[in-house]
């Protein structure tokens, strides 16, 4: 996603928690895994619904991602 998205008041100053993300990530990985299984068995309507929940989910990790400030590069001698 791109930070045209991310309004200029928030870009650089979003701080999520991390056990935020990572429960947004726990839980994709489970979508992804049921959407495989649902493909396979092609029940389409409940792949569609999974997918979306994804999508909603990818979308808004993408917001995060570009609205965070990046971390300052560790100095290596």
């Amino acid at each position: 996603m791109s930070v045209v998205f991310v309004p200029e008041r928030l870009r650089g100053r979003v701080q999520v928690p991390e056990d935020n993300v990572q429960r947004l990530l726990d839980e994709n990985d489970q979508l992804i895994r049921c959407i495989v299984e649902y493909q396979n068995k092609g029940r389409a309507v409940e792949c569609s619904q999974y997918q979306q929940v994804l999508h909603r989910n990818l979308i808004y990790l993408a917001t995060i991602a570009d609205a965070t400030p990046p971390e300052p590069e560790k100095q290596t001698t």
